[in-house]
């Protein structure tokens, strides 16, 4: 801590800055309240105008210029209201911390002190108070240490000698924390900051972003940044800043809605949400993979990761392990590219196009059309093509059909209402006109269906060629036999709506190609969390489906759950290796800030001694690791929460899978205020909650409970992922129960790193 009368100084500085923005805020204040007045009577008047009469063709007119000016006026204002608001939001957080940092410059003789902040704040007087973290200049705070130091600038580095770097924590417009640093951020800082409790939501780091996740955050030239982090090294949280930074730095072309972001879950997407809007910034696009898939299988049933997970605890044959891993790679995605090529002068797998119960186009019909079509056509065109053609021919049928006996018929049993819905304010020269609109409107509903159908691609039979091209791709180290069974597998599924994981990012990519469908031009980054538990033939599709974005992909190797029984190998590399002419940068995170030293320690133990992965120096207890009888177990585990309870705000209690979650959550009473987190849960209660370890991915909790680590459950070499990433859920206290016998996983470890305790039916101490 610094001197007193440095603190009194800078608190001043805190007093002006603040009551500047103050200042600021009383103004916008009542600006925003104008705005709210002038939108209500722009409103009031829009109300009023379309009241008038709109029977006579000139005040129809009249009346609809008036009212196209009144709703540019009510977007104008709309839009004024919106851009004050978020001006007041952001006064207001500045208002409460108006800086975390401050660095002071010597550039060519001149001394500068500058304050870093979420915001940039400029006084009336046209002087900086606060620096926008995202700002070059800003960089140095994360980046430099004392001395010559250098900044990116639109015109090229500029160098400076940094001479000061003071952090601060700023409450309620007052220091709390003060601290002058030769580091990034000083580990007083760190230690002021993560001993907090754990919160409803993630929190944004700008204050302590460390020098790696300033390079992650600030890259703006790699195709591919790939970010592994080890569990709690604030790869997310930096991620999520660098959505921020991208927005800041290229504000003039990028917008929230061109940015994707693929979350774990749908918990996760809510723990992330307040992150961007923290810093002033819209949320970027959220989907997990499971929505990505079902929006564009419409109709069909996609099979979850997490419901694959539950059944392959069940049962997971070697021979099902080996299919698996081919049809997720990337060899297997490039068979499709080439079985396309080949197709292209063969007959397709179409579908009869059916028109009152009778075939209106066959898919004989439907292929000769193609195949006419010249062979050196791209396979994408020659679909189009054949499209056109259909669609060419059923209008050639409406031409027809409008002057045949039944429309006219049909046109004078019309009721007015009829009449109304299809002519609406539409005017004619002459009553044959007339006849002729309401005659071609009439057939082209009737054959709208139809039409519909082709529009679609309903006359591809994707499912079907999906299987033609299986049989073509059977790998040497799979018996003929074995794949042939698989194939009927995938049929079976397919007649019932139903599609394999496996299966899903394969058939969209083979339906895109011979379609020439399925891109979106206008996304410009992909961001992808928890990238180990995506397979490279998703992330092909990806690449594919998003062809102009920039990926960022994240996520711990380590804490590999759900493919780690049947995936070998070093997932980066496999990666790098589909995308060989992405520019890829590659940056690790190895230190974690999220537990206590004790807890990281003990989770470490679990790895391979090679694993490069720092505790941060922050105390605490050591993890607790209690046996218990089954018929014990109940009352260990509600007396560990009973204790827990006096400490924490919220305790997870991680379980397997999803079936021993709900069981447990039965077993325990109504007075333990327990709450059951499913797979469609939306927001993280307080208290006491019950999950299966693998929605707690990407979250953290004050206190985690891992239940049932016993040998029959986590007993096999591949559960060490499962374990560590319930491990690392933790913040301050973690305590795992065995039931029975322990897990070998934990009683093959050092015994320094966890305090062990063993109880029958007594109480825990």
């Amino acid at each position: 801590m610094l001197q007193e009368d440095t603190q009194q100084q800078e608190q001043a500085r805190v007093d002006l800055t603040v009551d500047q923005v103050n200042q600021r805020l009383t103004v916008i204040n009542q600006q925003l309240d104008n705005a709210y007045n002038e939108t209500k009577d722009i409103e009031q008047r829009y109300g009023d105008t379309t009241k008038v009469n709109i029977t006579e063709v000139d005040d129809r007119m009249e009346t609809n210029a008036a009212v196209q000016q009144q709703k540019q006026l009510v977007a104008a204002a709309v839009e004024n209201e919106k851009l004050l608001t978020s001006q007041q939001k952001r006064l207001t957080d500045l208002v409460d911390s108006p800086y975390f940092g401050r660095i002071d410059i010597n550039e060519d003789g001149e001394e500068e002190s500058l304050y870093i902040g979420t915001a940039t704040f400029i006084n009336e007087q046209d002087q900086f108070l606060v620096y926008d973290w995202r700002a070059p200049i800003a960089s140095i705070y994360y980046n430099g240490t004392l001395g010559t130091v250098s900044y990116d600038t639109p015109n090229g580095p500029v160098k400076v000698d940094l001479t000061l770097k003071r952090q601060f924590k700023i409450k309620n417009g007052q220091i709390e924390h003060l601290f002058d640093t030769n580091e990034t951020v000083g580990d007083e800082l760190l230690q002021a900051i993560l001993g907090q409790q754990s919160d409803e939501y993630m929190q944004n780091i700008v204050a302590t972003i460390q020098k790696e996740q300033n390079d992650i955050i600030r890259d703006t030239t790699a195709d591919l940044l790939i970010v592994q982090g080890v569990a709690g090294s604030g790869k997310t949280s930096a991620v999520l800043q660098r959505i921020a930074f991208l927005l800041y730095h290229s504000r003039s072309h990028l917008e929230a809605d061109q940015m994707v972001l693929f979350s774990p879950n749908r918990l996760f997407s809510h723990y992330i949400s307040e992150v961007l809007p923290s810093l002033g910034e819209k949320n970027m696009r959220q989907v997990t993979m499971a929505e990505f898939l079902s929006h564009r299988f419409s109709g069909l049933q996609v099979e979850t990761l997490f419901d694959r997970f539950e059944k392959d605890q069940a049962s997971f044959p070697e021979m099902t392990q080996a299919i698996r891993r081919f049809k997720e790679s990337a060899p297997f995605m490039q068979q499709i590219t080439d079985y396309v090529k080949q197709v292209s002068t063969q007959p397709l797998a179409f579908n009869d196009l059916y028109f009152e119960d009778r075939p209106f186009f066959t898919k004989a019909q439907i292929n000769k059309i193609y195949l006419d079509l010249p062979h050196n056509m791209r396979p994408g065109d020659k679909f189009i093509a054949t499209k056109n053609t259909l669609i060419k021919r059923l209008k050639r049928q409406i031409n027809l059909e409008v002057h045949l006996d039944w429309v006219a018929e049909k046109i004078d049993t019309l009721s007015d209402d009829d009449y109304r819905a299809i002519v609406g304010d539409r005017e004619f020269d002459s009553g044959d006109l007339e006849q002729a609109f309401i005659a071609r409107e009439i057939v082209q509903n009737y054959f709208a269906d139809l039409y519909d159908a082709i529009y679609n691609d309903y006359f591809l039979d994707v499912y079907t060629e999906y299987q033609n091209f299986l049989r073509t791709a059977c790998p040497a180290t799979i018996p003929v036999a074995v794949w042939e069974a698989m194939i009927e597998t995938v049929a079976q599924n397919n007649e019932r709506h139903l599609v394999g994981l496996s299966d899903a990012a394969p058939i969209l990519y083979l339906r895109d190609l011979l379609t020439d469908s399925g891109q979106n031009h206008s996304i410009q980054y992909l961001f992808v969390d928890e990238m180990q538990d995506y397979s490279i033939a998703q992330f092909v599709y990806l690449q594919h489906a998003f062809p102009n974005a920039k990926f960022t992909v994240l996520g711990d190797y380590a804490q590999d759950v759900f493919t780690a029984t049947y995936q070998a190998g070093n997932f980066i590399e496999r990666l790098c290796a589909a995308f060989p002419k992405l520019k890829t940068n590659q940056i690790s995170l190895t230190k974690s800030y999220r537990a206590t030293a004790p807890i990281t320690n003990f989770a470490k133990a679990l790895l391979p001694k090679e694993t490069a992965l720092q505790a941060f120096s922050r105390d605490g207890r050591l993890p607790r690791v209690i046996t218990a009888t089954k018929e014990a177990s109940l009352n260990a585990l509600t007396q560990e929460i009973f204790h827990l309870q006096k400490r924490h705000a919220t305790i997870a209690i991680l379980t397997k899978d999803q079936q021993t979650a709900r069981q447990l959550f039965a077993s325990l009473t109504p007075d333990d205020q327990v709450t059951l987190i499913s797979e469609t849960t939306r927001s993280l209660p307080k208290g006491v909650l019950v999950l299966p370890l693998y929605l707690a991915k990407g979250l953290e909790f004050d206190a985690v409970i891992g239940y049932d680590i016993s040998a029959t459950t986590f007993g096999q070499s591949s559960d060490v992922d499962l374990l560590y990433t319930l491990m690392t859920r933790a913040m301050h206290d973690l305590t795992l129960l065995g039931i029975g016998t322990l897990s070998p996983l934990i009683t093959s470890l050092d015994p320094q790193y966890y305090q062990n305790v063993t109880t029958t039916k007594e109480t825990i101490a």
